[in-house]
């Protein structure tokens, strides 16, 4: 095995305990969250029609048991964070979670992504090791566990910084301050800086240079012991600035909660130790006495099975990579978009777009334009008039609607146009494609017309 020293170094395993502690959580929140702002209805049961990734198109709502899968989802993640059954907990959680994340590619958020990512790597760790269920039950804890096992979710938090520092080195972001130039300058309604300060156009550079070495930076910060502190408060300063200025929903929150992962193994002692101290205290004023003695061990004596790393192994070769297959893709990735999702591409694109249908029959040439409201939500509407994947497959479902109801073959078309990061709109599609004869694949969209503009950058 390569570097047979490392893989045989110890840690704290309170490192691990404090990790699954937050995560079962901040996921427990992030469900109740979800379910209190009537979005479940609004996302997954109102919507006739959902947008599926390619080759999961299987995977759709489930009716009105879409609210059993967010109870399960919940129900998991609460086992995950108190440690019980923890290892099909996570499973659970992982499968539930990539589920719904699966079931509506209009609703992607990058961190959806990265949720089902550190789920899935936690399904291979000992996270149950220390401050759990499962030592009450076997009566028993570990006070070490292997390093690598905390290293690799250090690595993956790592990986979404850097790569998207990477994507940030375009000159768009970095000589046009765009687009948060077109994002902050909206903000003139915020109190006391909203006509001031936010409508600075050095204010733009300055933020849009900034966040890129920040994600360039921060992962280095974090990882050394003399400039921990300091990335830390510029973690939570950040993510609380972004927070205020941009709706992104739970993102500022996991991260700044996985970059504690980097603290000292003592660090993570001491916030056991706080838990431990707290907990007794509750069960005291609840007169509730746990008899139960834990027997504390050394190390924790699991062994790994050769297939375990090479599952983990391949998973992060998968993420080092799979970020870069936007090179097989002539032409400007912000603009096509074809191998965007699932990269850790953050906030770089404000897109505008309108997309109107045609329906044609062939055999007399007689034609009418669909009303988009009458198949999606204007949400649904918004995101696929500027994606050429969710445009191809909204054209597949009026033709196989259109054809059923007519009961003869039809063509469509789609007149569309899209403006990029403040650009003049262009048109995006070929018009004169039929889009009912395009299949959705891997290959080239060589139907969607080229930015007439060049965006320079990796």
């Amino acid at each position: 095995m390569i570097f047979p020293s490392y893989f045989n170094k110890q840690t704290s395993s309170s490192s691990l305990a404090v990790y699954r502690f937050f995560f079962g959580l901040l996921m427990m929140f992030s469900v109740v969250r979800f379910w209190t702002k009537g979005w479940i209805e609004e996302l997954y049961l109102q919507p006739n029609f959902h947008f599926s990734y390619y080759g999961f198109e299987w995977i759709k709502p489930i009716g009105d048991y879409t609210y059993l899968l967010f109870i399960i989802c919940f129900i998991s993640s609460l086992f995950v964070c108190i440690g019980f059954k923890y290892r099909l907990s996570i499973i659970i959680f992982f499968l539930s979670f990539s589920y719904i994340e699966l079931m509506d590619k209009t609703t992607y958020l990058n961190h959806y992504y990265l949720i089902s990512c550190i789920s899935f790597v936690l399904i291979f760790l000992p996270a149950n090791s220390n401050f759990s269920i499962d030592n009450l039950i076997r009566s028993k804890s570990y006070e070490l566990v292997p390093k690598w096992c905390v290293d690799i979710i250090k690595l993956l938090i790592g990986i979404v910084y850097i790569y998207a520092a990477i994507a940030k080195i375009n000159s768009d972001w970095l000589f046009s301050a765009m687009p948060l130039k077109i994002w902050i300058a909206s903000k003139y309604h915020f109190p006391i800086f909203g006509n001031t300060l936010l409508q600075e156009d050095w204010l733009y550079y300055f933020m849009s240079w900034t966040g890129m070495f920040y994600d360039l930076l921060i992962p280095f910060l974090l990882i050394n012991s003399r400039t921990r502190i300091i990335g830390f408060i510029l973690v939570i300063i950040f993510h609380m600035l972004t927070k205020v200025l941009f709706p992104i929903g739970m993102f500022p929150y996991i991260m700044i909660f996985s970059s504690i992962i980097f603290f000292s193994p003592k660090f993570h002692d001491n916030i056991i130790k706080y838990l431990v101290n707290l907990l007794n205290r509750i069960l005291h004023l609840l007169k509730i006495k746990i008899n139960q003695s834990i027997h504390l061990i050394s190390i924790y004596q699991f062994t790994y099975k050769k297939t375990t790393f090479y599952i983990l192994f391949i998973f992060i070769v998968f993420q080092l990579l799979f970020p870069f297959r936007y090179y097989l893709y002539p032409g400007e990735l912000l603009w096509h978009e074809q191998g965007y999702r699932f990269s850790w591409r953050v906030m770089l694109t404000e897109k505008t777009a309108l997309a109107n249908f045609k329906i044609v029959n062939p055999e007399d040439n007689t034609f009418f334009y669909v009303d988009n409201s009458d198949f999606l939500t204007p949400f649904q509407e918004k995101q696929m008039s500027f994606q050429p994947d969710f445009i191809l497959e909204y054209a597949h479902y009026l033709g196989d609607y259109y054809s059923k109801m007519n009961n003869q073959k039809v063509q469509v078309y789609v007149d569309c146009f899209v403006s990029l990061n403040g650009r003049k709109s262009q048109r995006f599609i070929e018009k004169n494609i039929d889009l009912y004869l395009k299949n959705e694949s891997f290959k080239n969209k060589d139907w969607i017309i080229p930015l007439k503009d060049e965006i320079r950058g990796i």
